[in-house]
């Protein structure tokens, strides 16, 4: 079994890699269509673990019982062949009754992960965006999304407990009764045709090890339906060959860049919007060397072209030139390679400020990093951090003032050295003295670069070469600033003085700001560092005294140039090993007292396993009562054989009733534990201070993957598993009064080896809780 371990383990990373793999070449017209970074981390983490269950020691169980199953009937036809022909007409209700369990099972189960993945979407979302959800009172109706996914995903779930009962009621009912028919049968056999009591037993003894082995394949089939729904969305994903495949090493590279960037008659719609027409028929002609600044209302699509240039998306119709050159043409790593793109709300990873930095080039040197975040105006704040370079960055940026995080990103930019530099709005979402120190920094980088600039204030483009006004995805008007202001019915006048209106409508508002701000740019300029803890403890302080709630710290506190820094960034960043255990140690009765709503279920399902699991012992004692009538006198032979041939019918009713019963009433507890727990957890999550988001631990990814990893943990202990307990405690006791009231002595001697089976037991136990806290761990990172 250690052999199947090692190698699911092995698939399922290998899976993962290939996942991956295929998610990060694929078009962003995929992201925009077709998946979710929740469905994502969901696949990662929770459908990786059910391909693992079906490829491990699964798989192993499944072909040792299947080759006793094929043993067992070799035997029997060997020994007995019209016998073991006449039971083997249960062999094909057998088989369908597994088959249409496997299928209904596996279509119950691609429902419930695809509710799942569509949960874990709305955690990522909600985690990431979390600062949003808080800030509109969003928490409960993010609760809310949730909690009618996790509905679906726990019907399907109780489905699924009813089928595999009643699949497996069926097989264990087919298999008793051909024992039944074995015994009946067989005993004509002795009577009319000679056979001897040694051939039925022989007979009977390796059809019911060979029914039971198959039997015994339930576990691996319905783990093997949920690992086949899970690797179906999985592997469509990674066979699935994208438009822009961002891996592919194919095309042309130039020695020589110069940065002449041509829009020729393109036609665009998004993928996600087939109809809105962004673009039809616009062209535009920037050259080398200069800086091109695209104006005009949001929606006109401006910063489309910037998608177009960075190959994002190919236009539907028409030619994106780079030097005269398609940029289908071009190596699509070596394309981007040439760009540099700043956007309005930059992205910055949960890692250090250095490693954000040198995502801009591989194998970036000190110096490198250092000259870039020089020319970036960036040195200035980062000296002095507490940990300069090193500092984190938190999710998304979230420990960095607007101004910072531009200039990181701006910093990252640089590195690469670009041939092209692409702006979006880079400056539109700062205030006026942090857009001046990005401004500062984006005029040193522009020079020798041709230059793209999606521009909302026109302030900052009255300098650049080229201005040209986009409506309605068509090129209208196109100069200089000098040229274009002298048309005063121009559309670029036009939006000069509207802009200047709404400046001259908010001058007072700007002025009683201004003694604020100016306060604030003196701190900005100065890089003033608050830590977390002590400016959390103030604005609670202040809050309390007003009445606020914590939603309008945002709106109440603007500090643009103010970054937080946590105390675990300053503190001991790796608690001790005893702190770590504390953590983790949770007394089982919580979990117990989490699902006593479900007591009449757990009740019910307990009586059921209890009875399920006597079921064994007494077939055992069955089995012994046949032996023994096989040797009787005829005349007793048929009046017996008659007799426990109906008790093995009965047994199969009882199996029948009680399999079902068991398997559902567990599968609706844990279902409903699942549900409970993920929707408590999320509950306590959302509501957590936001400072609690910034630690790297609890980024949208970690929660995502820890709700879905942890609950199928948790599933695990209340479902299969806790059925199995009761299931076969019941037939050890049974087992023990049977076998002490057949011969007390033998029993005890026995009993003796139960020690050493239970320290195997526990050993083995904790070695697998020890690896799947190690495996989990690693998920989450």
């Amino acid at each position: 079994m250690s052999c199947w371990v090692v190698t699911g383990e092995r698939q399922a990373a290998r899976i993962r890699g290939l996942y991956l793999r295929a998610i990060l070449r694929q078009d962003i017209a995929f992201f925009d269509t077709e998946t979710t970074a929740g469905e994502v981390i969901g696949r990662m983490s929770g459908d990786t673990i059910l391909i693992q269950e079906a490829m491990s020691d699964k798989v192993g169980k499944f072909i040792q019982f299947i080759s006793t199953f094929i043993g067992g009937f070799i035997i029997a036809f060997t020994k007995g062949w019209l016998l073991a022909l006449v039971l083997c007409c249960c062999i094909p209700v057998v088989v369908l009754a597994a088959g249409v369990m496997a299928w209904i099972m596996t279509t119950m189960s691609s429902r419930g992960q695809s509710a799942y993945a569509k949960a874990g979407n709305v955690v990522e979302q909600t985690v990431g965006g979390i600062r949003t959800v808080a800030s509109f009172n969003g928490e409960k109706r993010s609760i809310n999304k949730y909690d009618r996914e996790l509905d679906v995903a726990y019907r399907c779930t109780a489905k699924q407990g009813l089928v595999s009962g009643l699949g497996l009621g069926v097989i264990l009912f087919v298999i008793f009764s051909s024992y039944a028919l074995a015994v009946w049968y067989g005993a004509k056999m002795i009577m009319h045709h000679g056979y001897k009591g040694g051939d039925v037993i022989n007979v009977m003894i390796s059809i019911m090890m060979g029914g039971m082995a198959l039997g015994q394949t339930s576990p691996s089939l319905n783990a093997f339906a949920s690992g086949q729904a899970a690797a179906y969305k999985m592997f469509e994903t990674i066979r699935r060959k994208p438009s822009i495949d961002a891996s592919d090493t194919s095309g042309v590279t130039l020695e020589d860049v110069r940065g002449e960037i041509e829009l020729r008659d393109v036609y665009f719609r998004y993928p996600a919007r087939p109809d809105v027409q962004i673009f039809s028929g616009f062209s535009l002609l920037i050259p080398s060397g200069k800086t091109a600044a695209l104006v005009g209302q949001s929606g006109s699509g401006k910063s489309t072209v910037i998608s177009l240039l960075e190959r994002f998306y190919d236009p539907h119709a028409g030619e994106v030139l780079l030097d005269n050159v398609n940029l289908k043409r071009f190596k699509l790593k070596w394309l981007r390679e040439q760009m540099g793109l700043v956007s309005q709300e930059p992205i910055l990873f949960t890692t250090t400020l250095k490693e954000n930095i040198a995502y801009g080039k591989e194998n970036a040197t000190e110096a490198e990093i250092r000259t870039a975040i020089e020319l970036a105006n960036a040195a200035k704040f980062i000296d002095k951090l507490p940990k300069g370079l090193e500092t984190m960055a938190g999710e998304h940026g979230t420990q960095l003032s607007g101004g910072q995080k531009q200039r990181i990103a701006i910093a990252r930019a640089i590195l690469k050295n670009p041939k092209i530099l692409l702006l979006d709005e880079a400056t539109s979402a700062l205030d006026a003295e942090s857009e001046r120190i990005v401004q500062e920094a984006l005029d040193r980088v522009k020079s020798n670069r041709t230059t793209v600039v999606v521009a909302h204030r026109l302030t900052t483009i009255r300098n650049a070469d080229l201005i040209a006004v986009v409506q309605s995805g068509k090129l209208v008007e196109q100069g200089t600033h000098d040229e274009l202001i002298g048309d005063p019915n121009g559309a670029y006048s036009q939006l000069v003085r509207m802009q200047q209106g709404s400046n001259h409508g908010g001058k007072l508002m700007e002025a009683d700001d201004a003694a604020e701000a100016a306060d604030i740019t003196t701190m900005d300029s100065d890089d003033i560092v608050l830590s977390s803890s002590k400016r959390l403890s103030e604005v609670r302080r202040s809050l309390s005294h007003e009445g606020s709630s914590r939603h309008s710290f945002s709106f109440n506190f603007p500090v643009p140039g103010l970054i937080n820094i946590q105390e675990s960034e300053v503190g001991n960043d790796n608690p001790d090993k005893m702190t770590l255990e504390r953590r983790k140690r949770v007394p089982i009765t919580r979990l117990v007292s989490l699902n006593k709503l479900e007591w009449p279920y757990l009740v019910v399902g307990t009586i059921a396993a209890g009875i399920h699991g006597v079921i064994f012992p007494v077939f055992g004692l069955l089995i012994s009562t046949a032996i023994k009538i096989f040797f009787e006198p005829k005349p007793m032979l048929k009046h017996d054989s008659r007799f426990w041939a109906s008790m093995y019918v009965c047994l199969g009713l009882v199996s029948l009733v009680v399999a079902p019963i068991q398997n559902f009433s567990f599968g609706v507890a844990g279902g409903k534990l699942i549900r409970r727990i993920r929707s408590l957890t999320f509950n306590k999550v959302v509501y957590h201070e936001i400072g609690w988001f910034d630690e790297p631990a609890n980024s949208s990814g970690a929660v995502g993957a820890r709700l879905s990893t942890d609950a199928s943990t948790i599933r695990s202990l209340v479902g299969d598993a806790l059925a199995l307990i009761v299931q076969n405690m019941a037939t050890i006791l049974a087992g023990i009064i049977i076998a002490f009231v057949a011969n007390w002595m033998l029993a005890i001697i026995i009993l003796a080896l139960l020690p050493l089976m239970g320290v195997q037991g526990y050993f083995q136990n904790k070695y697998n809780k020890g690896f799947s806290a190690v495996a989990k761990c690693a998920l989450c990172r």
